[in-house]
Order: structure tokens, then sequence, then C-alpha cells
């Protein structure tokens, strides 16, 4: 039986080949995927340093520079020196004297109109990100918004203190942050009953790619289909 009467009575045949243009496409968008997400990284750490640097390399003397006894200017003395500089301001607000002008200064900044707002939500927020042990942010849940029967990924913050159960009828709630698309860092902070939380198998990272991304990436499918 020759090819053709294999082709008219329903044999499989070759699969179409594809376009010079598309397969082009299909590789750009795969490199454009790879590596976008590396040159962003490096370019904001590059510029992180270079901020850093800026602001410290003043105060260090010509003499102690290492551009002074090298041929190259070597990025990254900033950081070093951000580092020094943040841990001996932890240990000295570690001491009782510093205890107490970390306490007097806190009650200085927050009386001050809108400025004391600021600095006391951005030191909770700090306080909670870096508390050992804290169950903040620790897993990820659908509940119902803005209505029943749709869903949204929330992020688990606390179990609802007292008052809050008060006010809900004696409801054991929980806090959760909503987190907006394509910015997590924004979003709305919800007290929902324990019943109606979902608690999802997923990581925070899993959860926060996934409202980046509007939903359009899953764990770790980056590279499109061939």
């Amino acid at each position: 039986m020759t090819d053709d009467n294999q082709d008219f009575l329903g044999a499989e045949s070759p699969a179409p080949k594809v376009g010079i243009i598309a397969a082009l496409r299909r590789y750009f968008i795969t490199g454009l995927v790879i590596s976008a997400p590396v040159f962003i990284t490096f370019y904001l750490v590059i510029w992180i340093i270079g901020i850093l640097d800026g602001f410290f390399r003043p105060f260090i003397p010509v003499t102690d520079r290492p551009e002074t006894y090298l041929p190259i200017d070597i990025p990254g003395v900033g950081v070093v020196m951000a580092l020094i500089v943040l841990t001996l301001i932890g240990w000295f607000a570690a001491n009782f004297l510093g205890r107490g002008l970390v306490a007097l200064s806190d009650r200085v900044i927050e009386r001050l109109p809108v400025i004391g707002s600021i600095y006391k939500a951005l030191r909770q927020i700090f306080k909670a990100a870096i508390k050992q042990g804290s169950s903040s942010f620790s897993q990820v849940a659908l509940i119902e918004y803005p209505r029943r029967g749709l869903y949204c990924i929330a992020f688990v913050t606390s179990t609802a203190n007292q008052v809050i159960k008060k006010g809900a009828n004696g409801l054991d709630m929980i806090a959760v942050f909503l987190p907006t698309t394509p910015n997590p860092t924004s979003g709305f902070l919800l007290f929902v009953p324990k019943d109606d939380v979902v608690i999802l198998d997923m990581t925070v990272e899993e959860g926060a790619r996934l409202v980046i991304s509007a939903g359009m990436t899953e764990q770790e499918d980056v590279i499109p289909p061939q």
C-alpha cells in the first residue's frame, strides 16, 4: 500500500514542521524568561551597593580605601560598612543605656504628626518580619472574597485577639493578609472565621509567586511549552 493510500485511510501523518519565525519567537521568549530575572536581580544588587558605597565612602579615609593600593575600584565597601554600623547599633541598643535612648527616641518620633504614624507602622512590620518563631506569613490560604463563590489567595498572619473575637460574637477568627496583584506588598487586613479559611499545601514563596504573576506561573513552570 502506498503512502498516499495510508494517508487516505487515516494513517498518522508526520507532524507539520514548525516555521522558522515561530521557532525563533519561542526561543526568544524562553531566553527572555530565563535571562530577565537574572539581569534584574544583578542590577538591583549593583544599584543597592552603589547607594551604600556613595553614602559610606566619604567617611573612609583615602589611605584606608582599597582603590588607593589597587589599580581598580572595588565596590562593596559601603556594604561592609553598613553591616558593621548596623551591628554596632544593635549592640548599643541591647545595653541598658541604649535601650533607654531607643525608648526615648521612639516616644519623641511617635508624637510627631504623620511621621509618627508611619514610623510606628514600619517598626511593627520590621519586628514581625524578623521575630524568630513567629507564625506570621507562615501559611497560604484560600478565602472567599469579595463574595461567596469567588476565592482569593491570602497569607495567614495570626489568630485574632480576644477583642476581635468578642466583636465577632465569639467566633474564632484568623487574621489574614490579602495581597494585591502584581504588587503583593500592598493589600488588606481581613479577619475571617476559622472555619472559612482553607489552608493550602503551598509555601509562602509559591503563594507570592502566584500572586505576582497573576496566576500565569505555577510552581516551577517558568519555561514556555515547546
